[in-house]
């Protein structure tokens, strides 16, 4: 089927802003904010018309994703359906997610980062970069062998870090069934809590970890008996 041109005025704007990244673009190529607005005049949120082709397997990475790029650069990463063709803009069940559904899922997972912790706005340890959480897509693998998209809160980093994963819920679960059960306990315990707590010689551990040879040698010879 032949491509059409992405200014053709009967294309709807997300074909367009498609075709428009094929066309003008390229992939792996970057793009501003302001090529997209001044090749889309009279299209208002054409931003978000462009992060609809996200649900259709487009990546179009901003400084979120990707720390080198400016404020106002993106990257046109990976080409996803040709949503121009016919039956290919068939939104997915599920794809989007309305603000209030956001918002729900944000109180559910404790407005931080489900992977490490963070919450909004908290500095990376060791840098002035601030978090920003959005909802991130990941992929379980049921214990039926079905493989489902399911949502959850995740800061900027891990949701790059984990987009290709896929979580296997049917060994968790086997593994959870194999624990002793004062081990159940203790896990039940943590996961009511949505928390861990440490002792005291985990801490030190941890600690210990980071220290340098000789210190650690220091460490070594105090436990000595």
């Amino acid at each position: 089927m032949d491509m059409p041109a992405w200014d053709d005025p009967k294309l709807g704007t997300m074909k367009a802003c498609a075709l428009w990244l094929v066309q003008e673009i390229g992939v792996g190529e970057l793009f501003t904010k302001s090529q997209l607005r001044d090749a889309f005049p009279a299209t208002s949120q054409i931003d978000r018309r462009m992060r609809d082709l996200r649900d259709f397997g487009w990546r179009i990475d901003t400084n979120r994703e990707d720390a080198s790029l400016g404020p106002h650069e993106q990257r046109f990463v990976e080409q996803g359906a040709a949503v121009w063709e016919p039956g290919k803009a068939t939104r997915p069940a599920g794809a989007s997610v309305t603000a209030t559904e956001r918002h729900e899922l944000m109180v559910r997972d404790g407005r931080k980062c489900r992977s490490c912790g963070i919450g909004p706005g908290e500095n990376y340890a060791g840098t002035y970069v601030p978090s920003q959480l959005d909802v991130a897509r990941r992929a379980v693998r049921l214990p039926n062998g079905e493989t489902k998209v399911q949502l959850l809160i995740e800061c900027s980093r891990c949701r790059i870090g984990g987009r290709d994963s896929i979580a296997d819920l049917a060994d968790i679960l086997d593994r959870v069934d194999k624990l002793p059960v004062y081990e159940k306990k203790m896990l039940r315990q943590w996961i009511e809590r949505d928390a861990r707590g440490f002792s005291e010689a985990e801490d030190l551990w941890a600690l210990y970890r980071t220290l340098p040879a000789e210190s650690r040698d220091e460490v070594r010879n105090q436990l000595t008996p």
